[in-house]
C-alpha cells in the first residue's frame, strides 16, 4: 500500500540504477525549477525505503529541482520494494513521455487567461519564454478547419503563422479553400503564407523622417516577437516606403554621388563601360547609390570610368583598330549570351530552392548539403564587428528556445531546408554559391524542377551556330535564318519540355577542372585591400570580397 509523506527533499537518496544517465540540459533544469516555484510539484516522485533511508525511484530531477527552488519539504508516494517493478517504473519514467501539441498548449493559455492569468505570470508557471505564449495566441485569429490540421500534429513555422494570423478569417478562408490538403497529397503550409503574406519592410533600414512617411502614407506597426532591445516597427505599406527613401536619397546626395537603377535581379546597373572598384576610393573613383529592391536599404558601390582615348589616326569614324579579331573581322558571338547565363542562373536557383523546400532528402542527405552549403563560394565567417544576416538568424530563432535546441524532428528539418534555400544559390552575381549549389542540385534532382526553356526570350540568347546546334539534337530542321530555327524550335515543344543542356545542374566532364572544387576554394583580397589576418578577420576592414578557385597541386 502506498503513503503519502511530507519529507526534506535534501534527506532522499538518488538510485544507483538510475536509468538515465546523461544529465539534461540546463535550460529544462531551470524551467522545471521555473515551475515548481509557481505551481508546486504536480506529481510526487515515488520512492521505496531502505537501510539507509529512502531512496528514489522515479523523479530525481524533481527532487533536485525542488531542492534548487529552496523547498524544505515535499510530497513523496513511499512505496513497497519491487526491484523488477521498479527498473521497469525508472525506465518508463525518463522514456514514454509526450509533450502537448501546440494548439492544446494554446488552448490551456485561454482557460487560464480566462482566470484571470496574465502573459507574464503563464509564461513562468509554464515555464515557456513570453514570447512564445504570444506566439500560441496567434491561433486564436486563424480559421477553424486550419485549427484543426494543426491540432492533428502540421504545425506551421512561426513566420508562416504570423503571416496567416495577420489576414482576415474571410481572406484565410478563400486560401484555405484553393490550397487545403487533399487526400494522398503533400501538404506545406508555405504555399498558404505565401497566399496570405505581405511583405514587411523594417523600420531600421528606412532613412526618412516622420514628415516624409506621412507625406508617403507610410505607417509603421509593432511586431510584438522581436527579441527585446530591437526596434519592432516595420510597415507592409511598400510602394509608400520606397517612395519616400528614394525622394530622401535625392535630397541627400552626397557631393560627386549619383543615383544608380537597379536591374532584373537588384543588382546596381553602373553607368556604360564603368569599372566597379573594391576597397578604399582611389582620387577619380565615384560612388553610385540605389536602393535595394529587396530589403529597401540604401546601399552604395564604388566605380570609376576610363580615361577618355583619343582616336587613332587612320581609324574608321574614330573607331579604335583590334577591336574584332586578330584578322582585322569581328569577333563571334558566344553560343550564349550573358543575359542567357543570367537566366539559366535565376532559373536553376528557383528549381534548386523548389527541390530544398519540397523534394524528399534523407536525414543524411540534408545534413550533407547543409555542411556543404556553408563551403559555398558566397558564404563567409564574418569578423566581430559585422553583423549577421538577419535571414540565417530569424531561422535559427525558430528552432532554438530559452537556450534550448527544438526536440521536434519537423521542425529542424523545416530549419535546415529553409537555411539551405536562403545560402545556396546559382544567380549570375555575388550571391552564387558556384559549383557546391551544381553539386548540390544534381544531388536531389532539381534539374527536374526547371520550367520549359523553348522560349523566344531564352532561345534568343544563344548564337546562331548554339540554336543550330539545338535543333540538330532535338531533330528540328535547321533554316537558313537563326531566328527561323528558333521558331521551329518553340513550336516543337509547344505541348512538350525543353531544358537547354548548359542549364542542367550536373557539371560537365569539362567543368571539374576549371572550377575544381569548393573544398579547394580560398579568398583573395580584392584591389586595395589588404590581406586577410591569420585569425581569418581582413586587416583592412573590409567587408566585400573576392572568391577565387585556388588551383589545386599536381
Amino acid at each position: 500500500m502506498a503513503e503519502l509523506r511530507s519529507v526534506d527533499p535534501a534527506s532522499l537518496l538518488s538510485n544507483p540504477n538510475n536509468p538515465r544517465r546523461t544529465a539534461a540540459p540546463k535550460a529544462m533544469d531551470d524551467q522545471l525549477v521555473a515551475s515548481i516555484l509557481a505551481v508546486g510539484i504536480i506529481q510526487p516522485p515515488r520512492v521505496v525505503e531502505t537501510g539507509a533511508g529512502l531512496m528514489i525511484v522515479a523523479g530525481d530531477r524533481r527532487r533536485k529541482a525542488a531542492t534548487a527552488a529552496g523547498l524544505s519539504a515535499i510530497d513523496v508516494l513511499v512505496c513497497d520494494a519491487d526491484e523488477a517493478a521498479d527498473a521497469m517504473r525508472a525506465v518508463s519514467e525518463n522514456l514514454i513521455r509526450a509533450s502537448m501539441n501546440g494548439v492544446d498548449i494554446w488552448r490551456a493559455i485561454q482557460a487560464l487567461e480566462a482566470q484571470s492569468w496574465n502573459e507574464q505570470s503563464i509564461a513562468d508557471a509554464l515555464a515557456l519564454p513570453l514570447r512564445t505564449v504570444r506566439k500560441l495566441k496567434l491561433l486564436a485569429h486563424l480559421h477553424p478547419p486550419m485549427l484543426e490540421v494543426m491540432a492533428g500534429g502540421s504545425m506551421p513555422s512561426e513566420d508562416q503563422l504570423r503571416a496567416i494570423a495577420a489576414a482576415t478569417r474571410e481572406e484565410q478562408g478563400q486560401v484555405w479553400k484553393k490550397h487545403k490538403p487533399k487526400k494522398g497529397q503533400d501538404f506545406h503550409w508555405s504555399e498558404i503564407a505565401r497566399a496570405l503574406g505581405k511583405r514587411r519592410i523594417p523600420f531600421a533600414a528606412a532613412k526618412f523622417d516622420e514628415g516624409l512617411a506621412r507625406a508617403y502614407g507610410v505607417t509603421w506597426h509593432d511586431d510584438l516577437f522581436a527579441p527585446a532591445g530591437e526596434d519592432s516597427r516595420y510597415t507592409t505599406d511598400v510602394d509608400g516606403f520606397f517612395g519616400a527613401q528614394q525622394e530622401w536619397m535625392a535630397n541627400n546626395l552626397p557631393t560627386g554621388g549619383t543615383l544608380l537603377p537597379t536591374g532584373e535581379y537588384g543588382q546596381p546597373e553602373l553607368p556604360k563601360k564603368a569599372e566597379r572598384t573594391y576597397g578604399k576610393p582611389q582620387k577619380g573613383d565615384l560612388t553610385g547609390y540605389y536602393l535595394d529592391p529587396h530589403s529597401g536599404e540604401v546601399k552604395s558601390v564604388g566605380y570609376r570610368m576610363p580615361e577618355p582615348r583619343q582616336p587613332v589616326k587612320g581609324s574608321k569614324g574614330g573607331e579604335e583598330p583590334g577591336t574584332g579579331g586578330q584578322d582585322g573581322t569581328a569577333k563571334p558571338r558566344p553560343e550564349i549570351t550573358q543575359k542567357g547565363h543570367a537566366m539559366i542562373g535565376a532559373l536553376r536557383t528557383d528549381a534548386l530552392r523548389e527541390a530544398l523546400m519540397e523534394g524528399e532528402i534523407d536525414d543524411r542527405g540534408l545534413i550533407g548539403l547543409l555542411v556543404m552549403a556553408f563551403a559555398a563560394t558566397n558564404v563567409g565567417v564574418q569578423g566581430s564587428g559585422y553583423p549577421e544576416g538577419d535571414s540565417r538568424i530569424t531561422i535559427v530563432r525558430e528552432i532554438v528556445e530559452g537556450g534550448v535546441l527544438s526536440s521536434d524532428d519537423a521542425t529542424i528539418r523545416t530549419a535546415a531546408r529553409r537555411m539551405l534555400a536562403a545560402v545556396l544559390s546559382c544567380q549570375e552575381d555575388r550571391s552564387n554559391s558556384g559549383p557546391v549549389a551544381r553539386v548540390a542540385g544534381d544531388t536531389i534532382g532539381a534539374s527536374l524542377r526547371l520550367p520549359t526553356m523553348a522560349t523566344d526570350e531564352f532561345l534568343s540568347c544563344l548564337s546562331k551556330p548554339g540554336i543550330e546546334a539545338v535543333a540538330r539534337a532535338e531533330g528540328v530542321r535547321i533554316h537558313p535564318r537563326g531566328k527561323d530555327t528558333r521558331a521551329a524550335v518553340i513550336d516543337r515543344f509547344k505541348k512538350g519540355h525543353y531544358v537547354h543542356p548548359a542549364a542542367l545542374f550536373k557539371l560537365g566532364a569539362a567543368e571539374p577542372a576549371q572550377v575544381r572544387t569548393a573544398a579547394t576554394s580560398r579568398w583573395v583580397p580584392a584591389a586595395g585591400e589588404a590581406a586577410e589576418d591569420g585569425d581569418g578577420t581582413a586587416a583592412s576592414g573590409g567587408k566585400d570580397r573576392v572568391p577565387a578557385f585556388a588551383e589545386a597541386a599536381e
